[in-house]
């Protein structure tokens, strides 16, 4: 498969990564500005793993921190310098990009350095749903044993005085902190390309397939566009399962951005119960308050916006929007081999405060 990303693939792509943002991601006016930017900058392909030899080496790109900081400071130039950083500096040949996950933001990550630099797209992202920690977007690079990460960082204001850009390589959990560190400097976000790998380990450890599925969920809302109910359930259909849990009203948010995440809880009237949704950047449980577990990350918990239609993530959901909420079994979701190791996932009860497996 090689298919050229006009702005209709761009738009469908985008709109169903925000599905599989699962409340991160970013949002999805960046992530058409990106893809939109990248379609213009350049011919941009999307390309099987099949099509590339054995010897690349594809290169994750994503964005890392705080969606919520009102500091952050990511700039096209941002994304296009920390892949030369990686290629200039660490002499890393990069024959392929993949985005670090879905997300409205985040579907597009790596296309503008693909257009500038004139190298593919792959099919094959670090993670088919977004997350939180890069290790969750790293496919297993943790477990590696003697896996060197090597790691560029570019973020911030030269104006403001926050400019960072950062080279680093060493165990994939140091260089981790060393980014995420790096983000906090830069006003709460940089671009970042990372990791180096060959095309076997994306077929093992990536979420192969994970963007087209992406761009098919898009066209079923480009289809069913302004109708939140008609496109939960030709999502649903289309991926083989799921539920609409219920229509309902946000009564309460509470949100803060601490040591480079959103972390808080969203408290959902429905029609005949309550819901609460508890977050890390990205929805991690949904519960039925005084009742029942419904989901659990890496389940995919989604707030469709009744008005727009459209998918609405943690940083962006405010008391009065009135939502569809649903979710899709973890089982039916594209995963990296990131977000099925059940040590990452004790990371996420201790931050959220509850059990989740």
């Amino acid at each position: 498969m090689k298919i050229k990303i006009d702005e209709k693939v761009a738009e469908a792509a985008i709109l169903g990564g925000s599905f599989f943002g699962g409340g991160g991601g970013g949002d999805i006016k960046t992530g058409l500005m990106t893809a939109k930017l990248a379609v213009e900058l350049g011919d941009l392909y999307i390309v099987d793993l099949d099509e590339l030899p054995s010897e690349s080496l594809v290169v994750t790109a994503s964005l890392v921190g705080a969606p919520a900081a009102k500091e952050k400071y990511v700039k096209p130039t941002h994304m296009v310098r920390s892949a030369e950083l990686l290629r200039d500096r660490a002499k890393v040949c990069i024959s392929g990009f993949i985005s670090s996950e879905n997300g409205g933001a985040s579907t597009a990550n790596g296309w503008i350095p693909a257009a500038v630099l004139n190298i593919p797209v792959v099919d094959a992202p670090a993670d088919g749903r977004a997350h939180p920690t890069g290790v969750m977007g790293s496919m297993g690079l943790h477990r590696v044993k003697d896996y060197l990460s090597i790691q560029a960082a570019v973020g911030g204001s030269r104006e403001a005085g926050t400019y960072v850009e950062l080279v680093a390589a060493g165990s994939l959990a140091r260089v981790d902190r060393l980014v995420r560190e790096a983000s906090v400097q830069a006003g709460g976000m940089v671009a970042v390309t990372r990791n180096p790998v060959n095309p076997e380990y994306l077929k093992e450890n990536a979420a192969v397939g994970g963007l087209s599925k992406a761009m098919e969920v898009g066209k079923i809302m480009q289809k069913h566009y302004g109708d939140a109910e008609a496109i939960a359930f030709s999502v649903i259909e289309y991926l083989g399962g799921g539920q609409v849990v219920d229509k309902g009203t946000v009564e309460s948010v509470f949100l803060e951005t601490r040591g480079g995440y959103d972390i808080g809880r969203i408290v959902i009237r429905g029609e005949s119960k309550y819901f609460e949704v508890l977050f890390w950047n990205e929805y991690m449980t949904l519960e039925e308050i005084g009742g029942a577990r419904l989901a659990t990350f890496p389940d995919l918990i989604v707030t469709l916006n009744t008005e727009t239609s459209l998918p609405l993530t943690s940083a962006e959901i405010k008391i009065g929007d009135k939502v569809v909420l649903m979710m899709v079994p973890k089982d039916l979701v594209p995963l990296g081999a990131g977000v099925k190791d059940p040590e990452i996932i004790k990371q996420v009860e201790v931050v959220v405060g509850k059990k989740l497996w």
